[in-house]
């Protein structure tokens, strides 16, 4: 099976993922009258189960709509101790290195998985544990707020695998993990 894991988040024009109090409301900014999903049903419609964060995980349950993934979610935290009993089936806590933690959720069977959150996604950067980023940009300047990247340990080549446009306003790049086989 082929393992890969995948980013597929928005930001704004300058690289940040939330507002300088931690608010998404921005990325509402752009009309969008029909509810374009901007590529989103095709993407998770590829993934086994998807690895958030826990700040990430409180955000989505403090939306006003159901409990949105119909995959397995692992959420990583050393603080959380118990997911709602409403979400004991769908949602799993599980803690350790990026390396650790893919190898807990690889050895239940899900290898296609979705990365999302600022410091799980950087944390999985750091380890190059990163194979596709699927980057949609906002045209908005944030002026500050959580950043998408940060410092990593060596650079990471990717490869520009597609760019599309939406709303007339909002780009989405995609792009491949370049990996150099050693010979």
């Amino acid at each position: 099976m082929l393992k890969k894991n995948s980013v597929f988040i928005a930001s704004s024009l300058d690289g940040y993922i939330a507002d300088k109090k931690g608010g998404i409301d921005w990325l509402h900014t752009i009309p969008n009258p029909n509810q374009e999903d901007m590529g989103y049903t095709d993407f998770i419609n590829r993934i086994d189960a998807l690895v958030m964060g826990r700040q990430t995980f409180e955000t989505v349950c403090g939306f006003d709509v159901a409990w949105p993934y119909s995959i397995p979610v692992f959420v990583l935290s050393n603080s959380l101790k118990e997911i709602p009993e409403d979400l004991k089936e769908k949602v799993f806590l599980t803690q350790g290195s990026p390396g650790e933690i893919l190898a807990q959720i690889h050895q239940m069977g899900f290898f296609r998985l979705y990365i999302d959150g600022g410091v799980t996604i950087r944390n999985f950067l750091k380890a190059d544990l990163i194979d596709e980023m699927i980057l949609t940009t906002i045209p908005i300047l944030l002026g500050g707020g959580s950043p998408l990247f940060s410092e990593l340990p060596k650079a990471l080549q990717f490869e520009l695998a597609g760019t599309k446009t939406f709303l007339d306003q909002v780009t989405q790049n995609h792009y491949l993990r370049k990996r150099h086989l050693a010979l």
